[in-house]
């Protein structure tokens, strides 16, 4: 599945020039926990999260840490001469195209340790796509993941006859049994079950009619001493 499957295309952006009590009423507002910082261009310069705003606070030496964002926000919150969102946003900024795979985001997260990439094309803001997104993907029935591999993996993708085997889903567990035409395509049929969404695992038990590299090595039954003579 692709990014732009997944992603929240009304994203909630803020100006660099911007105060963060506006960028912290925002937030609380619209009940998320981070903006997207943008230009006049509508190109992505920054992130102001939650977490930029306890650093804010930690480097003036505060001890408020619970409901931050409401102690900014509310109407009686502090003024705070001269912050404004540029002086505290994280940048630079990680981001995906709509043509990214979700299991490309999802490795850049986990590696990077973000909650959210924005998602870029041609320079400019499209979306945003956010670790709940992600998650969405893993939530498939069993009968939506047999269904995708019966109906459209084997015979479409792969060309293989669906009948040739026996296709089960427990729990996002695909287990495959039956036995294909060569070895290459009993790997293929496994490597691409596992790129399925939804898919937790794959136990296969696949057997195959002949295997090429194998039959490349056996010597030519049309002349018994084709062997000797390569020699």
């Amino acid at each position: 599945m692709k990014v732009q499957d997944l992603m929240t295309r009304n994203v909630i952006t803020i100006s660099p020039d911007s105060s963060i009590k506006e960028a912290a009423s925002r937030m609380v507002d619209a009940g998320v926990s981070g903006l997207v910082v943008t230009d006049s261009d509508n190109g992505v310069i920054g992130i102001v999260s939650e977490a930029d705003f306890v650093k804010s606070e930690s480097n003036r030496g505060s001890d408020r840490r619970a409901g931050l964002l409401r102690w900014f926000a509310r109407p009686s919150g502090p003024e705070i001469p001269g912050t404004q969102v540029g002086e505290i946003m994280t940048t630079p900024v990680l981001t995906v195209t709509p043509d990214s795979k979700h299991s490309e985001a999802a490795r850049l997260m986990n590696r990077e340790g973000v909650k959210r990439l924005p998602v870029v094309e041609e320079g400019e803001l499209v979306g945003i796509v956010s670790r709940a997104d992600i998650v969405r993907v893993f939530n498939r029935s069993d009968d939506e993941i047999r269904t995708e591999i019966v109906g459209d993996l084997l015979p479409r993708v792969l060309w293989i006859d669906p009948k040739r085997l026996r296709v089960s889903c427990d729990e996002g567990v695909v287990s495959l049994q039956g036995q294909l035409a060569t070895k290459v395509d009993a790997e293929l049929v496994e490597y691409m079950a596992r790129r399925v969404d939804g898919v937790i695992d794959v136990d296969a038990s696949l057997s195959w009619e002949f295997d090429p590299a194998e039959q490349a090595t056996q010597p030519n039954l049309a002349n018994p001493f084709q062997h000797m003579i390569n020699r």
